[in-house]
């Protein structure tokens, strides 16, 4: 299995991990992501193992949502496309948690700064929280290069169907739940809904901005 991008800076896991001690004096620019999706040959094919606390100080692993269908999204809270797209993910858990959708937010952050804004925005979802320990899961899904915020779809089944480097879109992410619909329906494969993916998502705006 190979290893892939998280997304923070654009740049190697070590050197993200040393640009993230050092944001609170100077917080880095996070980089527009090239493609919204990533190549389906970096990606893990299954939900890694990793265990980061939660707001309360628990340790759980992405395994702790069973037969859900996993919208993991790495933020911080210094990352403004990563505060713009919290409202969107609020509204997605609403919409459509009934139906086995479950976000679930892991913040490469300081675990202060995390639960004060979390607090602040009233998120609803679970959140994971680490500092090198979240970048270090971040690499588990197999990236290489990094920027945030940084979106991970999984089916029911934890198997990988896609990632979504930038911040989402109300229509990017229609289009990837109605992917993972398919594949929980047997309808067609993790790779399959990936590849189709990758043709589905290049017809869009790639960003809210352009979207407007």
């Amino acid at each position: 299995m190979k290893s892939w991008p998280i997304v923070a800076i654009a740049v190697s896991a070590i050197a993200a991990g040393a640009a993230f001690y050092l944001y609170r004096q100077q917080p880095p620019a996070p980089i527009a992501a090239p493609t919204p999706a990533v190549d389906a040959a970096q990606l893990a094919a299954t939900l890694p193992g990793f265990q980061l606390a939660d707001r309360d100080g628990q340790m759980k692993s992405l395994q702790d949502w069973p037969n859900q269908a996993l919208i993991v999204n790495f933020w911080a809270t210094w990352c403004a496309p990563c505060r713009r797209e919290i409202p969107l993910l609020q509204q997605l858990q609403r919409d459509h948690g009934a139906e086995g959708f479950q976000v679930i937010g892991i913040a490469v952050d300081f675990r202060d700064k995390v639960l004060a804004y979390a607090d602040e925005m009233k998120i609803e979802y679970p959140l994971l929280i680490g500092e090198q320990e979240a970048l270090d899961a971040a690499a588990a899904f197999g990236v290489e290069a990094v920027g945030f915020p940084f979106t991970v779809f999984s089916d029911r089944q934890g198997r990988i169907v896609t990632a979504h480097m930038g911040e989402l879109t109300a229509a990017q992410a229609s289009l990837i739940l109605d992917a993972v619909r398919q594949v929980d329906s047997g309808a067609t494969t993790p790779e399959a809904a990936h590849a189709s993916l990758e043709v589905a998502l290049a017809q869009l705006p790639s960003s809210p901005a352009d979207a407007d």
